[in-house]
């Protein structure tokens, strides 16, 4: 990290960030941001993520720095992996924990079989509307002021590929798996739907961004790790 420099920073850089739990994809942007000016005293530099995390989920987060952000809409292309946890008998309006529990379900009636038949149904192109509580905008405004708001707005589906699904471990009402998907999938959306066709509730209770592209977590520095490690000192903000 130390070998980089101010002009390797301003020519171009991609930037594999761990994205700690809590934090928002704007925040560990901000703080490479705020530890890239410090080192090099740059007044401004380009640098922006390709592909938000919410800020429930872990893992992955692809930063590119000075000319290299032309390379995000390209980046935000690329299939993406995840793991997690899906929580059956439940719901909430998020689909996630940002929200309480609405609904209870029994889950008594589901077996094993019956969720690794149910997730094979997901494989491949399939019909799905994103959560209320998101970023997407409609009429100026982002879903999640609508759903804030109390009000009702009609989200129209759209076709997303699922080129994997697994289920790794079930220890009910926990079942955890691993995801491969295209652009544009809410994980969020298919533990909510996992729910409905398994006549039952279902929300996500956990999410890590394992890959994206050729791109490994596995080889991302959490953002504080960064700062410390390019300015050569414990960061303070």
């Amino acid at each position: 990290m130390n070998t980089l420099t101010k002009e390797d920073f301003l020519s171009g850089q991609i930037l594999l960030i761990d994205k700690p739990l809590t934090w928002s994809s704007f925040q560990a942007v901000n703080k490479l941001k705020w530890a890239i000016r410090k080192k090099f005293q740059l007044k401004k530099i380009k640098i922006g993520h390709a592909g938000t995390l919410d800020p429930l989920a872990t893992g992955l987060l692809i930063i590119c720095c000075g000319k290299f952000t032309k390379k995000i809409p390209e980046l935000q292309g690329q299939e993406k992996e995840y793991t997690g946890t899906i929580t059956l008998g439940g719901t909430t309006p998020s689909y996630d924990l940002e929200t309480e529990v609405d609904q209870t379900f029994s889950t008594e009636h589901i077996t094993e079989q019956m969720i690794y038949d149910t997730v094979r149904s997901f494989v491949g192109d399939i019909e799905q509307k994103p959560p209320v509580f998101s970023a997407l905008k409609k009429d100026g405004k982002r879903l999640y002021e609508y759903a804030r708001a109390g009000k009702e707005v009609e989200i129209k589906s759209r076709t997303v590929h699922i080129a994997a699904f697994e289920i790794t471990n079930i220890q009910m009402p926990h079942v955890e798996f691993r995801v491969q998907c295209s652009k544009g999938t809410y994980i969020r959306s298919l533990a909510h739907d996992l729910g409905l066709k398994l006549a039952s509730g279902a929300h996500l209770t956990a999410l890590r961004r394992t890959k994206i592209g050729e791109f490994n977590v596995n080889n991302a520095l959490d953002p504080n790790t960064f700062a410390k490690n390019l300015l050569g000192e414990p960061d303070e903000m």
